[in-house]
Formats: structure tokens, sequence, C-alpha cells
């Protein structure tokens, strides 16, 4: 496996991300991976290079950038949950798609990468996240997922909800029956919205999970649950960027 950590230049900076894939066999297929609320951390290297072991070009950056080269939750206390809805508060659709398009960019200089290949994923904070990036450039997204998400529902222009029709990829979303963040009442409204808009999508809740069970050092890892929505990504990704 190479791993590097880089910066890829933004429109706003330099924006530190590790970039791993598999030594043979490219150019890989891309998965952009964009992170939760917690931060940039080493958890989600870890499951970056899950993801990397079975053949893929993975970029995940640190979405924070712009305030914290390194923030990530070391402990849930007030005061550092304060501080993490501090950062997360910092970043829009707008900020992340501006992102998504130095990520791209970045990709198509890449020997290694096939960038006419690329997923993304996206957990909690990201959910929204994925769907402005391909539904600004659908051209380049095979497929995307939302695992946990928030957010979905919202009053802005580019609420995940409003802006199905403009997503062209197969997509699917991961929901936690007990998610204070994305309730059934506020899925619903998604998926109605979805369906009008004939987004190609699959939504799929997870029973009796909390929201964050995908993350083995989050008090709600599930370890059924976090292992379907790993065979469901990697079967999402098999069919759609091979």
């Amino acid at each position: 496996m190479i791993e590097k950590h880089l910066d890829i230049p933004t429109a706003h900076g330099a924006m530190n991300s590790f970039v791993v894939y598999p030594e043979e066999g490219g150019p890989h297929p891309v998965i952009l991976f964009y992170m939760d609320a917690p931060g940039y951390r080493e958890e989600l290297r870890d499951m970056a290079r899950r993801i990397a072991a079975v053949g893929y070009y993975v970029v995940l950056p640190n979405l924070y950038y712009r305030t914290s080269r390194d923030f990530y939750l070391k402990e849930r206390t007030e005061a550092a949950m304060a501080v993490m809805f501090e950062h997360m508060n910092s970043i829009t659709n707008a900020l992340v798609t501006s992102d998504t398009e130095a990520m791209l960019r970045f990709l198509d200089a890449q020997l290694e990468a096939n960038a006419q290949m690329v997923s993304a994923v996206g957990y909690c904070m990201s959910g929204p996240f994925v769907f402005a990036a391909a539904a600004e450039y659908p051209e380049r997204f095979k497929s995307i997922a939302a695992i946990h998400p928030a957010h979905m529902v919202t009053k802005h222009a580019d609420s995940p909800h409003l802006i199905g029709s403009k997503l062209k990829c197969e997509t699917y979303i991961a929901c936690a029956e007990i998610d204070i963040w994305a309730p059934p009442a506020t899925i619903k409204v998604l998926e109605d919205a979805l369906t009008a808009a004939q987004t190609p999508y699959r939504l799929e809740w997870y029973g009796a999970c909390e929201h964050g069970f995908v993350f083995p050092k989050r008090p709600a890892y599930n370890q059924a649950a976090a292992e379907r929505h790993w065979e469901r990504l990697f079967e999402l990704w098999r069919r759609t960027v091979g």
C-alpha cells in the first residue's frame, strides 16, 4: 500500500489530506472520503486503508483545514463538543463543493488514479456534502453514499432533498433508526422528494442502531451494522466504478 500525507491546493488554501492506494494494478478507481464532525483522525485513516486494500485510490481530506489542520474530538466534554460544532458550522455545501473541484483537479493529474471512475462516501455532517458535490459535478460521479447523514432537510436552496433532480449517479443512504440528526419524519421528507425527482437511490434503515454506528471508537458502534454498511459500499463501488 502507498500512503501519502499531502496538501491539495484549493481556492481557500492548502487542504491537508490523506491519500492511500494499492502499490500495484493501477490506475485505480477513486473514492472520495468525506469525514464526520468529530474531525480528521487516525480512525478515519484506518477506514480509508480498508477501502484502498480492495483496489481503490482513496482521498480523505481534512474539511476543517480552513480553521484547523489537526482537530479531532478527543473527549465528549461540553467544552470540546462546543469547539467541534464551531468547526462544523464553519463549512457549507458551497465550500465543500469548491474543495471537491480542487480534489477532482488533483486527481486528473495522478497517474495512479482513474479519475474517470469516481465515487464518494460521506458520514454524518458530510451526507449533504456528497449530495452537493454530485449535483454540482454530475458528469464526474458514478455513485455516492451518505451514511447516517445529518441535515438532509433544511430551509436552504442546496438542501439534499431539494437537489435530488440534479443527481444522475446511483445514490445509497444508510439511516440509523435512533438518530436525533435524522429522525424518521425528516428522512420521510427526503425520501418523498428523491422519489418525486426520480433520483436513482436506495435508502436503507439500520434497525436499533444509533448515529455513528459505523465507527469502532464511538460509543454507538454496532459491529454487525458496520459490516453491513461495508458490504453495501463495496457492492455499490464494484457495480459503479469497478
